[in-house]
């Protein structure tokens, strides 16, 4: 049996994946949760991918929601953190998919949905 996996450890398993796949997303490293300046104020984010150049940078949050997506109001979040931070992109990671509103806000503003299991671990993982 599987040990839940609470969703701090959600956030730095989702690290820790991305990092160890950082290619195939189109990035150079993936770094852990960290406070990211913007133009309005400083933001806590879940995940900081840095790109190939190492020129740029990718928000990533983690929702480890197991019962509904992500909300359209949640994604305008994320959207404007990205802007905010000056970001080139955004990647949003949960077990669900987000919910139809929130699908075509992050179609709209280059937001990748990457889909990981609630109770993944970093050995046992479905991504």
């Amino acid at each position: 049996m599987r040990r839940q996996t609470s969703w701090r450890s959600y956030e730095e398993v989702a690290q820790y994946l991305l990092d160890q796949m950082a290619r195939h997303f189109g990035l150079g490293s993936v770094e852990g949760k960290q406070l990211v300046s913007g133009a309005s104020t400083e933001w806590e984010i879940d995940a900081k991918g840095i790109t190939k150049d190492d020129e740029g940078f990718v928000v990533i949050e983690c929702r480890r929601y197991t019962t509904q997506g992500v909300s359209q109001d949640e994604m305008g979040a994320l959207v404007f953190r990205i802007q905010d931070t000056g970001a080139e992109r955004g990647t949003l990671v949960s077990p669900l998919p987000p919910q139809l509103g929130a699908q075509k806000v992050a179609a709209s503003h280059n937001i990748q949905y990457v889909r990981l299991s609630s109770d993944s671990t970093n050995t046992d993982y479905v991504l």
